[in-house]
This record gives C-alpha cells, structure tokens and sequence, in this order.
C-alpha cells in the first residue's frame, strides 16, 4: 500500500511517518510540503521522494496522504486530495471554519474516499477501558465530567491565528470534546467559556475553561491551557473524571509512563511504556483502507467537535452561554 505525507507543519507527521515506515505493508513514497527545506529534510529522514508541486504529488500512484499541515490548509488540501481519489487521514482539528469542514466530508463522500480525523486519545488503553466500563452501565448515568487537556505552549505557528485559527482552545478543546462524545454517545447542547492570554505575550488565548451542557442531561468542564512550564517532564495531559450515579471514574491517559531523572540533560522525564495511541491511530487507518471500511474517526467527528470550538469562542465574545449550531450533513 502506497501512502504519501501532505506537509510536515505539524509535529504529529513525523511520529506518523516513523510508524509508517515500520509496517511492511507500508511503503512511504512521496512527501509533498510548501516549505521546500522542510520537506526535503523529511524525505531524507523518512528515504521518500520530495515534491514541491501538489499536482505533480497527487498524481503519483498513492491510495492515501496523510496530512499535517497548519490547521487553515486542511481545507484546501483535502479537496485537493480527494478530487485525486487519495484517501485521507486529516490532522486534527478538521479545519478552521465550520462551512470548510463541512464542504471536505462532502467532497470526500462524492468522490468516495474516506476522510479520517486525527483523534488518536481514542487508542489509549485507559479510554478505551473507560468507555467499555461507562457503557456496562457500572458506573450508572454519568451525571457530570470533568477534563483537561493541559499542554505546553507550542508556539511557530500555532500562535499565529491566520494559520491555526485559533489558540490554545483550538488546539485542545477537540481530543477531549471527541472523547466525551465517543464514551457517553451525546451531543453537546450549550457552551459557556472564558477564555484569556495569561501566561504568554502572543496574539491567541492561551488558556481558559468551557463549561457544557449535554443532550444527555450531564454537565462537562474542560480546561484546554496552555500551561505547562518548560520544565513539565512532558508536553501535558489528557484527564477525565466521569462521575455517575454508582460511582466515580478517573482516567488520566498518559499514566502509562516512569519517571526518569536525566541528569546528562539536567531534566526530569515521564517516559511512555505503555500502548502507543499515535500507533494505535495510524494502524486504524492503514486497515480501514485496505479493507475499505468505514474509518473509526469519521469526518463528522472532526465537524462536530469544531462545532463546539466555534460555540466556546462566540459565548467568550458574547458573555454568555450559546447554544451549538449543529450543521446538518
């Protein structure tokens, strides 16, 4: 199977092409990138071919792409893709504007490619253990939740709003929305947010907390920030605490790691030993193409939890709780 990389923007792309390129069902071939100098260097590092032209790459003889570019490229590059009957795996979020992703599942369902999004929390061992106890019904009904998504300030182009479409809310809100949506089966109702640029001189919020309410019945938190130190053995978290009517569940997704005093570096390290879930992700999609199934992660997925993003935005700017507008596909 064939699969080429669309931009190295991202960081997630390279953990993504190194997974790829340990299957032997896989053959990385082409990496296309806008940034000549950057792409040139992922294709030595990856033994793949360099294409600055993305017509000249989504001619090849590719039946996937992977893509990783800013957030505000998604769009256009999927278009692009499926036009050319790639399937695709479309880093998260789906896109910036709510109408863009709407328009990508669209153009993927006309020309019968599939579009996966990039949630890879989904393939945590302790969310996957979660939702299976929450859906036995052991814990009852799940009355409220309460989820971070803390990380370090990624800055490049993530702080510029042109290119990323926002701050820290865009960048964290999705992986936890998903995850609430994919354990309790519910949609978000009404979204009240404050959001604020307190820890670092830039142009994006770069933290904040959004409060939801859920056609189940059930209330959320989120915290999305941006606020883990330099120093933070690693780059954040992914938390949830389910609390039901027969109990009280707590998931923290990253516990699966050791501790490591690096001296040589004059740092303190949490170093994974668990399941890998970027693994767990691009596997799900390397099978969901050769099989021609329905992907895991659909596009409407993405749609849905930008949807939430969108509403978290327009309640800060209002001072006030919003209802989500749900786009009908």
């Amino acid at each position: 199977m064939k699969i080429g990389m669309m931009s190295f923007a991202h960081m997630h792309a390279y953990t993504y092409a190194k997974l790829l390129n340990q299957r032997t069902d896989v053959e990385l071939v082409a990496i296309w990138d806008d940034d000549q100098q950057r792409g040139l260097a992922a294709s030595k590092t990856f033994r793949s071919l360099f294409y600055g032209d993305v017509a000249e790459f989504l001619a090849l003889d590719l039946e996937a792409v992977v893509i990783c570019s800013e957030n505000s490229k998604h769009h256009d590059l999927v278009i692009q893709a499926a036009k050319a009957g790639k399937h695709i795996l479309c880093e998260k979020p789906i896109a910036t504007e709510v109408q863009d992703a709407k328009e990508m599942i669209e153009v993927c369902e006309r020309n019968q490619v599939i579009l996966q999004i990039a949630f890879p929390v989904r393939f945590a061992p302790s969310i996957r253990r979660a939702r299976a106890v929450i859906q036995s019904g052991d814990l009852g009904d799940i009355l409220a939740v309460k989820a971070t998504n803390h990380g370090q300030m990624p800055g490049g182009w993530f702080v510029n709003k042109s290119l990323s479409g926002g701050g820290a809310a865009t960048d964290h809100i999705v992986h936890v929305m998903d995850i609430i949506r994919w354990v309790l089966q519910t949609e978000v109702k009404d979204v009240y947010a404050e959001l604020d640029t307190r820890f670092y001189d830039i142009d994006v919020e770069d933290c904040g907390m959004v409060s939801l309410a859920l056609e189940s019945g059930a209330i959320a938190t989120i915290d999305p920030s941006w606020s883990r130190p330099k120093t933070f053995p690693m780059w954040g978290d992914v938390t949830l605490e389910f609390v039901g009517t027969k109990g009280t569940l707590a998931v923290d997704a990253y516990k699966q790691s050791s501790k490591y005093y690096n001296d040589s570096e004059g740092k303190v390290q949490l170093i994974p030993w668990g399941d890998d879930m970027d693994e767990g992700l691009i596997y799900d999609f390397v099978r969901c193409v050769q099989t021609k199934g329905m992907p895991s992660i659909t596009g409407e997925d993405g749609l849905r939890t930008l949807e939430v993003v969108k509403a978290a935005y327009q309640s800060h700017q209002d001072k006030q709780t919003v209802p989500v507008s749900r786009v009908m596909i």
